[in-house]
């Protein structure tokens, strides 16, 4: 099937010549086109232009969509959420209102304890349709490809479950999905005090479990304070290499953790949260392929300091945003709402904070070759917005849905 898009106000993040990142300062430039159309031919990106070089007549497309005085963006890619989960913690958020620590919170079995024991109890059944419709929600906002981790399950049971939902939805979803095996998220109260033993559970027991059934594209630790230490990270991510799993990492959310060093050690893909970010973090990353991926929405409902970005940037680095969708420490997967946390409390440029959210992101995932950018050849994830004045004002008028149509593969969803 081949659909025109015509008459488009502003075509945004096109690129002639796709990069797989955008690094430094670099990421304050975007190209576009005004006045622009967008040829999609079945599931493919086939052409784009100024509306006065478009060749042939609309008779030879099968479908004509006028968009007049709208917008055309690539989609976002999510390249961290946690959105198969079973209830809510709004209670949790009363007790942060009240002055609790995230430390202390899980300290008495809260947190992501908390997660685990509910998602225990739940059903695949019922966790697939509760993420199914989680999934249409951000599809309806403008997301177009998502990284899903595992880590509520916390035994070895609960996460395959955990994982095989996340393959499900694979199958049956029309958004790009990548799953993540986060086994080392939190450490079950039955195994306080003996961590190590929990450790050699996922390497021994989890890991070739996982591996045996190819339900995890990437192994993930949360390197940090009160968790995971650097040699259980070394470790585990050794282990998941070995069965084909490629590393990423939870580092330096809560302090200045090691976590940096040992991504880069193990070419990990993406090293998330980094609130904490000093020079030698930085000097790490810079001689690495590793993506710096920075929270918004976690810093935000935890109220914590922010990730030097400017810093990182300045130095040559790319940086990736996600959303963190999770029930206990970010709520929210509406990558719209990240773009405004990037530009007002990040003090990221619009074109800064969209580089960081779709090329980036992407990279984050694996799949810039294909996706996040407006290129020829590149799948067809894109959106069309309601009119709106410039690409600026969708971080700029922020809490609201500026997504009219969402296209995905090509399909209006």
């Amino acid at each position: 099937m081949k659909t025109l898009i015509k008459n488009i106000k502003e075509l945004v993040q096109i690129e002639n010549n796709p990069r797989l990142k955008v690094c430094g300062d670099d990421m304050a430039k975007m190209d576009s086109i005004k006045n622009a159309y967008l040829i999609i031919n079945d599931d493919l990106i086939e052409d784009f232009g100024e509306m006065a070089n478009i060749k042939g007549d609309e008779s030879s497309f099968d479908k004509v969509i006028d968009a007049n005085g709208k917008m055309v963006f690539p989609s976002f890619c999510d390249s961290h959420t946690h959105l198969v989960y079973s209830g809510s913690r709004e209670i949790e958020y009363i007790d942060k209102i009240r002055g609790l620590s995230y430390e202390e919170i899980a300290e008495r079995g809260g947190g992501i304890l908390n997660s685990a024991k509910r998602l225990q109890e739940a059903s695949e059944e019922e966790l697939y349709n509760d993420a199914m419709l989680r999934l249409d929600e951000i599809i309806r906002m403008g997301t177009g490809a998502v990284e899903i981790k595992s880590g509520y399950g916390l035994t070895t049971e609960a996460e395959l479950k955990m994982l095989r939902v996340i393959k499900r939805l694979k199958e049956n979803s029309p958004l790009t999905i990548k799953s993540n095996f986060l086994g080392a998220h939190g450490v079950p109260m039955e195994y306080r005090g003996r961590q190590g033993e929990f450790v050699d559970k996922v390497i021994n027991e989890m890991i070739p479990l996982v591996a045996k059934d190819n339900l995890a594209d990437f192994i993930d630790v949360f390197c940090d304070k009160g968790f995971f230490t650097v040699e259980e990270t070394d470790r585990i991510l050794k282990e998941g290499v070995k069965y084909g799993m490629i590393p990423k990492i939870h580092a330096n959310e809560l302090d200045y953790s090691g976590g940096v060093q040992i991504a880069v050690k193990h070419n990990a893909l993406s090293c998330d949260h980094l609130e904490f970010v000093g020079e030698k973090e930085i000097e790490a990353l810079l001689n690495s392929q590793t993506m710096p991926t920075v929270l918004p929405g976690a810093a935000f409902f935890l109220n914590m300091v922010c990730s030097p970005v400017r810093n990182m940037m300045k130095a040559g680095l790319p940086i990736a945003l996600a959303s963190d969708f999770n029930p206990g420490s970010s709520p929210s997967g509406n990558m719209q709402m990240i773009l405004s946390f990037a530009c007002v409390n990040y003090k990221m440029t619009p074109q800064e904070a969209f580089n960081a959210t779709t090329i980036n992101s992407a990279y984050a995932m694996g799949i810039s070759k294909t996706h996040g950018s407006i290129a020829r050849g590149k799948v067809a994830n894109f959106y069309i917005t309601k009119e709106i004045p410039t690409l600026e004002y969708l971080p700029y008028y922020y809490g609201t849905n500026k997504v009219d149509r969402a296209f995905l593969n090509g399909i209006e969803y």
